[in-house]
């Protein structure tokens, strides 16, 4: 069952593919060292097994996801999300070391990142054997196909693959398609959604769009998960075979995709020049405006670009309560501005200067 994907190629995604372009373009060409580059690549890393786990319902915050990688995490009854990031960040370290190889991607390479992802072992993961649904609450949205389809249409996925990077089709629209066509297929009971995003990651690694590791497209899809998921729902009937996912024009998809990749490397030139800034104006002063709590709560932004109440609370073992009393102060002080103001538990980011110094103190580590 070969997949054979509809769409048509808008203004916004030839734009939004020139961006991609133009910021590849400017990463190779920056004096960034080596050094810089592990920071980065460590920070995307961590925002990735973050925000990716977190579209599955893990509640760790970015904060603790890096408190669990380094070994000091130790959240009682949290055991099975602590399991799932350090899971998951192993398969993306597995990407790096399947990436340069010449083979073409395989299904067994695919079994093997859904066994890391999602049970953290280093062998391949049969498919599934019966049926599975999707359900939000207690409504099913969507009926994946058999499980004895399920082998024909994933050889038809890794074949569609392969065919596709030999005809030279843009990376990022096999990237795109192939994320959707997995997440159709749903070939495992569980653990798909982490799967088809490490296998877009894995395309763009392996044929030249990994822009050095230091990237993380998860952070998009997470920020706006009614978006995320509306951009991969097609049709009204949530049955496979009677539905129209097999059969989609996939151009909103695509155009989501290919966006949020664009802004996703778009933001990180910007950080990149900013880190490799030679002239760079001292920072000294700019601590010396900073209160000892203020300075201390600029690691937790080493590794995340929002934070929450809860965030400092846990940095400064003091309660909520007094948590949200020092945010809000240190709104008012020009220190934090609110990132989202809508959400139940407010975010908030480092103002623009801040942000920065904290960019160049972490390529500096």
């Amino acid at each position: 069952m070969k997949f054979n994907p509809l769409y048509t190629v808008t203004p916004e995604i030839i734009q939004a593919i020139a961006r991609i372009e133009i910021s590849r373009h400017d990463i190779i060409e920056l004096p960034i060292t080596t050094e810089m580059i592990a920071s980065l690549r460590e920070s995307a890393r961590l925002l990735s097994t973050h925000h990716s786990t977190a579209i599955e319902g893990n509640l760790l915050s970015a904060v603790e996801v890096n408190e669990v990688i380094k070994g000091r995490g130790n959240f009682p009854h949290r055991e099975k999300d602590e399991g799932e990031v350090r899971h998951y960040y192993r398969a993306l370290e597995k990407i790096e070391q399947m990436a340069p190889l010449k083979d073409h991607i395989q299904e067994d390479d695919l079994k093997l990142l859904h066994g890391i992802a999602f049970l953290g072992k280093s062998k391949p993961t049969p498919y599934r054997d019966g049926q599975n649904v999707i359900r939000r609450g207690k409504l099913v949205v969507y009926i994946p196909p058999k499980s004895e389809d399920v082998p024909f249409l994933m050889a038809g996925l890794v074949g569609w693959i392969q065919e596709s990077v030999q005809q030279n089709l843009p990376i990022p629209f096999i990237a795109a398609l192939a994320h959707y066509q997995f997440a159709t297929i749903h070939p495992y009971y569980d653990g798909n959604g982490r799967t088809a995003r490490l296998l877009a990651t894995l395309i763009l690694h392996k044929y030249g769009y990994d822009l050095k590791g230091i990237y993380c497209l998860e952070e998009y899809y997470a920020k706006d998960l009614q978006g995320y998921y509306q951009a991969l729902t097609v049709g009204e009937n949530e049955d496979y075979y009677e539905g129209e996912r097999a059969t989609a024009d996939l151009t909103e998809w695509l155009e989501y995709f290919i966006k949020g990749m664009a802004d996703s490397f778009d933001r990180v030139c910007r950080q990149a020049k900013i880190a490799q800034t030679s002239d760079a104006a001292d920072q000294s002063s700019q601590l010396r405006n900073l209160n000892p709590r203020q300075r201390q709560s600029l690691q937790l932004f080493l590794t995340s670009r929002e934070i929450t109440s809860k965030d400092i609370a846990h940095l400064f073992n003091c309660s909520e309560r007094q948590a949200r009393y020092l945010c809000h102060k240190w709104v008012h002080d020009g220190f934090l501005e609110i990132a989202d103001a809508a959400l139940k538990s407010r975010r908030y980011r480092l103002r623009k200067d801040y942000e920065e110094l904290v960019q160049k103190r972490a390529l500096k580590n």
